[in-house]
């Protein structure tokens, strides 16, 4: 895949997907951006800026802004996947007929899917040719998307079951301010960077109640527990969870002034309904759909998971913020070294 030229499709125009776009666009990179609306289009196309997701940042005229999916990912080297998702199947389906067979597919998107629990690249898998399977990829880490447009110091992982292609894929979006890590762990980062979203969620919601300091440090910690738990079940190297795309994208998620998730979570802590945030909202938020996901897959698999339970109660069951955290607190007590395993 390593060239001089690599041609890049990049299938999403919120704000992560035009970040990273623009970050690719701004080594020379040709990218051609595929975005659903019409509107984002014509603003990136006419303005060099994505007025809806991304205000105020000047984008590289080297992007080509497209709503034709088909012409976005033919013919390129590299397709990075950056939709809901909720989307992810359907998106991969229209895209999978039009990539080149020597393409590498890359998700930059964060979730598990509701019907079959599978991750991202889980839903690549199913959706695209046999032929790309050993080149699908993940990138994930702690990393706004309106804090790489300003180019300021962020850092990530890139996974791969592959080496050749995970330092390729290290190569291409490496930059001095955009920092990349390589491993091998799929399945783990990707579990780190969808179950966070959750614990975010989580953790707005103590922060909405005014229940302290403490209170989210200890949720953030045993969230990260529930997320080592259930991924060690699925095979991930535990060591992930200490990493990048398990502890570094979890505290920033949790803690971070613009984490959508924390943002819902804060709100229902402050006594609005889900109905009325997400109707105030024009970007996902994913933990919401993920926080489904892992209930279920949870109960499935036989994997202790309270924090991410007691979400899916206050979201989908009515369960009163007050009785989740005594639902917490009250738990049958436990050797921590044990519990963690």
């Amino acid at each position: 895949m390593m060239s001089e030229t690599v041609r890049i499709g990049v299938i999403g125009a919120g704000s992560w997907g035009t970040a990273l776009a623009n970050l690719l666009a701004g080594k020379d990179y040709p990218v051609d951006l595929w975005a659903y609306e019409p509107a984002v289009r014509e603003s990136i196309e006419r303005k060099h800026e994505n007025k809806m997701f991304l205000p105020g940042i000047k984008l590289s005229e080297k992007i080509v802004a497209s709503n034709d999916l088909a012409a976005v990912v033919s013919k390129k080297d590299m397709v990075l996947y950056v939709v809901p998702s909720h989307v992810m199947r359907e998106v991969s389906i229209q895209a999978a007929p039009h990539i080149d067979d020597d393409a590498v597919a890359v998700t930059a998107s964060k979730g598990i899917e509701n019907k079959t629990h599978l991750t991202m690249t889980g839903v690549l898998k199913e959706t695209l040719s046999r032929a790309l399977l050993g080149r699908i990829s993940a990138i994930s880490g702690p990393s706004f998307a309106a804090e790489v447009a300003k180019q300021l110091p962020t850092v990530v992982t890139v996974a791969s079951a592959d080496p050749k292609v995970a330092a390729d894929l290290q190569q291409i979006f490496v930059t001095p301010f955009f920092r990349v890590y390589t491993n091998d762990d799929v399945i783990g980062v990707e579990l780190g960077g969808a179950i966070k979203n959750v614990i975010a969620i989580a953790t707005g919601i103590v922060d909405g109640l005014g229940l302290g300091l403490n209170a989210r440090a200890a949720l953030i910690t045993r969230g990260l527990t529930e997320i080592r738990r259930l991924g060690i079940k699925l095979g991930a190297n535990p060591h992930t969870f200490a990493g990048l795309a398990g502890m570094g994208d979890l505290l920033l998620t949790c803690t971070g002034s613009l984490s959508r998730n924390h943002t819902v979570g804060q709100k229902i802590g402050e006594g609005k309904s889900l109905t009325e945030i997400l109707a105030e909202m024009n970007m996902v938020a994913e933990g919401v759909k993920t926080s489904k996901s892992v209930y279920n897959l949870s109960r499935k698999l036989g994997v202790e998971m309270p924090i991410c339970h007691a979400v899916y109660g206050v979201l989908y069951e009515n369960l009163s913020t007050a009785h989740a955290i005594s639902r917490l607190m009250t738990r049958e007590l436990k050797d921590e070294m044990l519990d963690v395993r």
